[in-house]
């Protein structure tokens, strides 16, 4: 356990590195943008590769990007214990999402080293590469190609521009057929995940607790609907008398978000495109996409409402002469939580004397692909009026360390906690 003045220590040096790498963004993007890709991205991650050298760790980059800080532990030969997030951002993002995750997990290497405590297995702290969204549509491109995730038809999408997602890895300086080959599950066996993140959500700040200790985090389900109607003039073809592809995609908006309001669980729905063919202002619109996506940790609601949006939609397309075609995908399932880890978080956050509460995540994660190589847990801290993906982004410093002590001593924990791989 941390004095109270390394408590204040380690707070001041975790907002002193939020500070600095909140430095590398793109200055001609909105709030604290750094794409994968981008050379913002690339210059901060020699920062973290120097930040987890300065904390002394033993650190490489494997094959897929994933940048890698070692604690050597009493036995290198035990499966290891990982933690960590990532440090890209959306565009307009903020200086928190991922960034806390990985600063928490140096942080935790540090006080143990310094600390004298030993761990009977390594610790691995991990930056993964490119978890946020991007141009490619496929998110958590390191820690996908670390649970062998990722497939050569990944690397053949096209971004807007043409370029495949192979190319910008070579571009990048990363070999896409290296990436592809960099299954941990062939080299490395793992103990445990556990990631510290910030909420994402109002949930903890409005109860006034410092801790969440996740339960589940979402599955994501996305829509592509296409409506195709009848062009028109827009000034001569009586309003009774049109098939318009966009009122119908008006009323598919609307159905999306009853379905998600209508959710019994933790249950969200939400439209984030329409497109139209047409261009002119005189021309009733007769093919527009809409792109909408469904996410709950309730598997069951999750799987009727692809079936209930779909015949809703369709039923009131037709109402206005419209056909419509859906394709959905599947951004990744719903993905619990090991039992194991979410209760030896509990146990040391009641032992701490940490007031925290069970917690949703209806945002996806690295851990939902780490779930696959290790028993995999997660630590949520409050969201300043639960903005996030925007430049308000805020969390306060005293809630990262108070974070990181839960990080670290639930680390500490798990190292000599056995833990059932199916629970």
């Amino acid at each position: 356990m941390l004095t109270p003045s390394q408590t204040t220590e380690a707070a001041e040096r975790l907002g002193s590195g939020i500070g600095e790498i909140s430095d590398y963004r793109e200055a001609s993007r909105p709030g604290w943008t750094r794409d994968v890709f981008s050379e913002a991205y690339r210059e901060s991650r020699q920062w973290t590769l120097q930040r987890m050298s300065d904390a002394g760790l033993e650190v490489h980059t494997d094959d897929a990007g994933n940048i890698v800080g070692r604690l050597p532990g009493m036995n290198p030969n035990a499966p290891a214990l990982v933690t960590g997030s990532h440090t890209d951002t959306v565009d307009g993002g903020g200086r928190f999402d991922g960034i806390v995750g990985v600063l928490g997990g140096i942080e935790a290497g540090r006080q143990l080293r310094e600390s004298g405590t030993s761990l009977g297995r390594d610790l691995l702290v991990v930056d993964f590469f490119g978890e946020e969204s991007n141009p490619y549509g496929l998110s958590c491109l390191g820690s996908r190609a670390a649970a062998g995730e990722l497939s050569t038809g990944d690397l053949d999408r096209a971004d807007y521009r043409g370029v495949s997602l192979g190319e910008s890895y070579s571009r990048f300086g990363l070999d896409p057929a290296a990436t592809l080959g960099s299954h941990w599950a062939r080299s490395i066996p793992l103990h445990a995940f556990l990631e510290l993140h910030i909420e994402q959500g109002p949930t903890l700040e409005q109860r006034e607790l410092p801790l969440g200790i996740v339960t589940g985090i979402a599955g994501i389900q996305r829509l592509l609907a296409v409506f195709t109607g009848s062009p028109d003039h827009a000034g001569t073809r009586p309003m009774t008398d049109r098939a318009d592809a966009m009122v119908a995609a008006a009323e598919a908006v609307l159905a999306v978000r009853r379905e998600g309001c209508g959710a019994p669980n933790h249950g969200v729905a939400t439209t984030t495109r329409l497109e139209s063919e047409s261009r002119s202002p005189n021309v009733v619109p007769s093919l527009v996409r809409m792109t909408s996506e469904v996410r709950s940790v309730d598997a069951d609601w999750l799987s009727g409402a692809k079936g209930r949006l779909a015949e809703e939609i369709r039923d009131q397309a037709r109402q206005h002469g419209v056909d419509v075609d859906f394709t959905w995908s599947t951004d990744n399932e719903v993905v619990q939580t090991h039992t194991g880890v979410h209760d030896t978080a509990a146990r040391v956050a009641d032992t701490l004397g940490i007031p925290w509460m069970p917690i949703p995540s209806g945002a996806t994660h690295d851990a939902v692909h780490m779930a696959t190589l290790a028993p995999m847990g997660m630590i949520f801290i409050p969201s300043k009026a639960g903005k996030s993906h925007c430049p308000e982004e805020w969390t306060d410093f005293t809630d990262v360390a108070t974070g990181v002590t839960a990080l670290t001593q639930t680390l500490i924990a798990l190292d000599h906690t056995e833990l059932p791989r199916h629970v």
